[in-house]
């Protein structure tokens, strides 16, 4: 899957895991023992929440690409 969304990465020293948070989708998160793992598990919950949003028919936003900051 290509994920399209803004992906916030960085680590957690109290869960002791790296934690990836998707703005674009509220609520959506994941978090891994590896910077790759916690990537592939993002790309996971990205596609639960699509789907999920999908069945109870509401709107999915449309990723906004690179931020820029003036």
């Amino acid at each position: 899957m290509l994920v399209n969304y803004k992906l916030i990465i960085y680590w957690s020293e109290s869960d002791q895991a790296f934690i990836v948070e998707v703005p674009e989708l509220p609520g959506c998160m994941a978090d891994g023992k590896t910077y790759v793992e916690a990537v592939t598990n993002a790309e996971v919950v990205i596609q639960e929440w699509i789907e999920t949003a999908q069945e109870l028919e509401r709107d999915i936003p449309t990723p906004k690409g690179r931020l820029v900051y003036a």
